[in-house]
Order: C-alpha cells, then sequence, then structure tokens
C-alpha cells in the first residue's frame, strides 16, 4: 500500500505512529512537505524542528525494514512555500497522491474534505495521548511558573503574587528530553482545542496551551533550548481586592480611562481579569487586546490579538465592534499608547496594563506619546499593584493654576495635577516651562523650588546657542531674578545696545537678569576654540587684553596678546601662523593659558 503523508501528520508524530503498524508499506514524502518543513526549520521555529524528528523517525523505520520511503516531485518556488498558508504546498501533495493512485494521510479538516472532493483515498488521523512527560506534569496546584533549560535542574515558582518562592528539583533535564517536550507543545498547539501558536519566529515560539502560557527560545535567539510557562493558580473577583467603598464606586461610574500598574509579577494580569469579569458582570460589553492572549477570563469576553500581527489594526475593527470597555494588556511600544488613546477618545472605556516600579511612574508613559493637555482625557485612574493588592490610586485632573513652587501670577498656566485617590492629597504636577515637559513631586521635603533648576538649565541653554560658547554660568538668586555670568568679552554683547538685548531675554524668560564677569580660572591650561578663516587662524579666548601663553601638546610655541574682542589672530602666511595650521591638521592638542598679570614677574 502506497501512502503520501501532508506536514499535518508528520509534525505531531501521528503518521509515525500510524505507519509503524503498516509494515510493507511504501511511504512517498512529497519534495514540496520536506521544503516547507525545511523552511520552518530554517526560520527557527519550533514547528519544524518537530517535524524533522519525526521526519529521522521514520528513516529509522526504513533501516529497520519496515517501511520502503521514496521522495518524489520537485522543490516549490519560494512563492509557493510563502503562501503555504494559502494551501499551495497542500495542494501539490495532493498531486503527488494523484499521480501515484496513493492515499493521501493528513490530520488536517480541510485537507481531508478538498481531497474527499477531488477522489482521493483518505486517511485521517486524530490527534493521538501523549506517551511522555508533558509540561502539565511540572505543575501542581501552587505552581505559577516552570522554568525549563537544557541539561539543568528544572526550576518551579510557587505561591502567589508578592509572596511566591523558588524550588529546584533533584534531576536534570538533558537536551533530548526538553526537545520531546517541546516538540509536545508544539503539536498541542497546533491541534488542540482551545489551544493555538501565538507566535513562531526565529528562534522564539510563543504558544497558549489552554490556559499556560509557554514561550520557548532556542539558539541563537537564547544560548540552549529553554522553555518558560506560566499558569495563573487562582481566579480572583473584585471582591477579593478589599477595595474601599469610594474607589469601588469611581470603578462602577466615573473611571473610564484606567491603567493598571506594577512591577513583573506583582499581580497585574490577575487584578485585570477581574476587573473585566466585573464590568462584564455589570452587563457591559467588554473585548481584550493581547499578545499573547493568555487572560483567563470567561468565555463571553472575546480576545483579540494583533490583527496580522498589528494591533493597531485591531484598535481599527475594535471601533466598530462598539464595546464598552476594552482591555489592554502589556503596553509596550508607542503604537501600544497611541492605539489605547485613540480609542479612549472615540468614547470606549479602558483598561490599560503597564509595567512601572511607582504608581506615577504610569502615567508618564504616557508624556512625548500623545499631546500632554490629552492625558488626563485619556488616564483618569492609576491603580498600582504591589504583592497581589491595590496598593495606591491615583486620579488626574486639568486645571489653570500657578504651578507649585511659584508664587507669580503671570506664571499661571495648564497643569496636570495628580492626585492619591484615597488620601485625597495632591502627588505631583505635570506641565510645559518653554519646551520642555516638567514633572515636580508636590510637597517634597527639598527646602529649594524645584523648579529653579530647571530655569537654570533652560536660561544657559539659550544663552549658549546665542552667544555660542559654553563659558557661560546662570544662578537663580530667587524666583524672579537670574546672576548669568559671561567673559568679560561677551558681555556688551549680551547686555546689547542701551540694554535692549538683555531686556528681550527677560521678557522671554519672565525673569530679570542680573550680568556680571565669569571668574575663570588661570595659570590653567584651557582648551582653545578656533576657527580658519580667510587664510586667518582666530582663537577665541573670551578675555579682552590679556596676556595669553598658546600651547601645542604641551609645548609653549606662542605668547600674545588679546584683542578687544578677546581674540588671537595669526595669518597663515606668517611663521608662527604656518607652523600651528600643520600642527591643528595633525590633530594636536592645542590650549592656551591665561597670564596672571598681578602676580606676573
Amino acid at each position: 500500500m502506497d501512502y503520501v503523508p501532508d506536514t499535518s501528520v508528520i509534525i505531531d508524530g501521528r503518521f509515525t505512529s500510524y505507519i509503524s503498524m503498516h509494515e510493507g508499506s511504501r511511504v512517498i514524502l512529497a519534495e514540496a512537505m520536506l521544503a516547507e518543513v525545511e523552511h520552518q526549520a530554517n526560520e527557527g521555529r519550533s514547528i519544524g524542528f518537530a517535524a524533522l524528528g519525526e521526519l529521522k523517525k521514520l528513516r529509522e523505520l526504513e533501516r529497520e525494514d519496515k517501511i520502503y520511503i521514496e521522495i518524489y516531485g520537485r522543490r516549490p518556488q519560494d512563492w509557493q512555500i510563502r503562501r503555504a498558508h494559502s494551501g499551495e504546498i497542500d495542494n501539490i501533495i495532493r498531486d503527488v497522491a494523484i499521480e501515484h493512485n496513493a492515499t493521501l494521510v493528513t490530520g488536517d479538516n480541510i485537507q481531508r474534505d478538498i481531497a474527499l472532493i477531488k477522489g482521493l483515498n483518505v486517511e485521517y488521523l486524530k490527534s493521538f495521548e501523549r506517551e511522555f512527560k508533558s509540561i502539565e506534569e511540572f505543575f501542581d496546584e501552587n505552581t505559577t511558573s516552570v522554568h525549563l533549560k537544557s541539561n539543568m535542574k528544572p526550576l518551579l515558582k510557587k505561591g502567589f503574587p508578592g509572596s511566591s518562592q523558588l524550588q529546584e528539583l533533584d534531576y536534570i533535564v538533558l537536551n533530548d528530553e526538553l526537545e520531546s517536550i517541546a516538540s509536545d507543545i508544539v503539536k498541542r498547539g497546533k491541534f488542540e482545542d482551545e489551544s493555538f501558536i501565538e507566535m513562531d519566529m526565529f528562534g522564539a515560539t510563543v504558544i497558549q496551551l489552554k490556559n499556560i502560557r509557554i514561550v520557548i527560545t532556542r539558539p541563537p535567539f537564547s544560548d540552549a533550548l529553554e522553555i518558560t510557562a506560566v499558569r495563573p493558580v487562582k481566579k480572583t473577583s473584585i471582591e477579593d481586592y478589599n477595595i474601599d467603598k469610594k474607589l469601588f464606586e469611581r470603578l462602577e461610574s466615573k473611571a473610564s480611562g484606567i491603567l493598571v500598574a506594577g512591577s513583573p509579577g506583582a499581580g497585574k494580569s490577575t487584578f485585570v481579569t477581574a476587573l473585566a469579569e466585573f464590568y462584564a458582570s455589570k452587563n457591559k460589553i467588554v473585548k481584550t487586546m493581547e499578545k499573547p492572549r493568555d487572560l483567563q477570563v470567561s468565555d463571553s469576553i472575546t480576545q483579540y490579538t494583533g490583527l496580522e500581527g498589528d494591533m493597531e489594526k485591531t484598535g481599527d475593527i475594535l471601533l466598530l465592534v462598539r464595546e464598552d470597555y476594552t482591555v489592554f494588556d502589556e503596553m509596550r511600544i508607542t503604537s501600544d499608547f497611541k492605539v489605547f488613546s485613540d480609542l479612549r477618545l472615540a468614547g470606549v472605556g479602558m483598561i490599560g496594563v503597564v509595567h512601572a516600579t511607582q504608581a506615577d511612574d504610569a502615567i508618564q508613559r504616557f508624556i512625548g506619546r500623545i499631546e500632554l493637555g490629552l492625558i488626563p482625557q485619556v488616564v483618569d485612574t492609576i491603580l498600582f499593584i504591589e504583592a497581589g493588592k491595590v496598593s495606591q490610586v491615583l486620579t488626574t485632573e486639568y486645571v489653570v493654576k500657578i504651578p507649585y513652587g511659584l508664587n507669580q501670577e503671570d506664571l499661571a498656566r495648564p497643569v496636570i495635577v495628580v492626585k492619591d485617590f484615597i488620601k485625597n492629597r495632591e502627588v505631583s504636577e505635570i506641565y510645559t516651562f518653554g519646551n520642555q515637559v516638567v514633572v515636580v513631586p508636590v510637597g517634597s521635603a527639598s527646602s529649594s523650588n524645584p523648579l529653579l533648576k530647571l530655569a537654570e538649565g533652560k536660561i544657559r541653554d539659550d544663552l549658549v546657542k546665542f552667544l555660542n560658547t559654553e563659558k557661560i554660568s546662570v544662578e537663580m538668586v530667587s524666583d524672579n531674578r537670574a546672576l548669568v555670568k559671561v567673559p568679560d568679552s561677551l558681555v556688551p554683547r549680551l547686555i546689547g545696545k542701551k540694554g535692549e538685548t538683555v531686556t528681550n531675554f527677560e521678557n522671554v524668560f519672565g525673569v530679570k537678569i542680573d550680568v556680571d564677569t565669569l571668574d575663570e580660572d588661570i595659570n590653567v591650561m584651557q582648551d582653545a576654540v578656533f576657527e580658519i578663516k580667510n587664510k586667518t587662524i582666530f582663537i577665541d579666548i573670551g578675555y579682552r587684553n590679556r596676556t595669553v601663553k598658546i600651547y601645542v601638546d604641551a609645548l609653549l610655541i606662542l605668547q600674545a596678546r588679546t584683542s578687544a574682542k578677546g581674540m588671537i589672530k595669526l595669518r597663515m602666511n606668517s611663521d608662527t601662523g604656518s607652523s600651528l595650521y600643520k600642527q591643528i591638521k595633525q590633530g594636536k592638542k592645542i590650549q592656551y593659558m591665561v597670564v596672571d598679570e598681578a602676580n606676573k614677574n
């Protein structure tokens, strides 16, 4: 009897088991099927490695004279391999079965039905039970995660968020055993109900096996084959969190843009699941956006992943679904925050999950990603989860006020006020100062004005650009007065004709500016700033009418006096100028020292 297996029964070992009970059969392996397996393995996909393992077992059966193998057909073209999911490879395999009048063996419902329609002999194989250790066998009722690595002892994390401990088993998982476990996971992820392969990329595979999320990594992505499996140990309800009555009322009636934040393993996903179920119990339509889809929600809540791998496309679909609340699990990249914001501004209630070490860090994740003034409309409530409990609740409000630490009425501006909801007190303020976004803690223990350092930096940055020098010192001596020190040669330029320039800067910064001469160290060598133009070397010293020594690689080559503008000019056709130019071209270090004329011998 001749048999032609397709990829579906090769991957999970069903065909190997089946053909071993039909000794003397001829197995015709389509070159197209082999090419598809090779492509998947070259892409680092676990499903390809699983199929390769089964093909090796078939060749062993042939060596034992139990079956006969023939490889037939041409290798498919690249476009056919890329379109395998569209049925191109399956069609080639059916043609091979037709040519040889052989029985097509498949575990794919669609492949079976198409083959029957075309009049082929078909053997449909159902999935079978495992005969070796499965990933579930590492779990007990208290195990939250299993960590397996090739030739290492298994590690099990047991307990609950905030009170877990790591346990090491007293044996080593060999690479072959781990390959078998990985292969089993991939096969079951592809064919078992309530399971699916979420992602299969070069060196990494993410699989949802019923309620267990599994990540398989292998070289070159990881240094060895590794399997990490995570499972929720219990399902909670919102009542289990002993939420404050005021917060409970806010969640029911006011909160529409919710962030759930916390560190990894703090219990964010467990809480979000309870919150989603809470809204669903209030006759709200709830959906989720997850990648991977691993929240353990009830069947009434539909779980979406990235449409064609893109969460923005998923967001477009959800705008048509007209849900009341959407849970966006694990927001990481900028596009995630933009999708969250777009849906919220469209009127959808949003619950987002972010990693953060502090509650107010979560809201800062939106700064720079959306317009500052929109943040309170997008996020109105932040719930910080710590050790499986709601440890802090923050709210946001957009008001026009004088920022914390300032006392001038003309400095009033729009401010995002972040409050501790339970304690009913301000935690921080967010607003713009110049072209910078400022996050200022309210009630800081520091006695100094929290804006002074920022104001000093802003004034200095603008003056550095205007004067084209780093030799500037700025000190805020009060809330509305700054002392600016610049080199003596730059004082006239900063003040300007009749004080016009410094007055303009005062209007821009909103503070009075006192100008003074910068007292720089003398008798200390400093790097020279020079410019070559019109066959002249201009060395900018910054001191007017001062004697200066010029050094090349710490060797004195010149002593000269600066001009009224603080410059030294050397013509390149002079001996000194020509020599200095050569040194500059050779990349040597040019420095200067201002002579202390008061102590000059």
